[in-house]
């Protein structure tokens, strides 16, 4: 199917879909339920859910002390 035929299938559907209001309805719904707006929210507040949840009686700086004192080096030869 060519561009230029399947423009003229999408404009044909379109037509059939607006002169039926029930058609209609449904594809909007079905549209709506589609967009990414909730997911997109959701997705930009989930750092938000653990705020306050991180339970420790030390301070910043010796969670801080503790991962820096944690940390080892990497001895493997990698060759390039």
């Amino acid at each position: 199917m060519t561009a230029l035929e399947l423009n003229a299938e999408l404009y044909r559907a379109m037509g059939e879909i607006a002169n039926d209001e029930t058609l209609l309805a449904k594809v909007l719904k079905y549209v709506k339920d589609l967009t990414p707006a909730k997911k997109a929210k959701a997705d930009a507040d989930w750092a938000n859910k653990f705020a306050g949840a991180w339970k420790d009686n030390r301070s910043t700086d010796e969670i801080i002390n503790d991962i820096n004192e944690a940390r080892t080096t990497n001895s493997r030869n990698i060759k390039l």
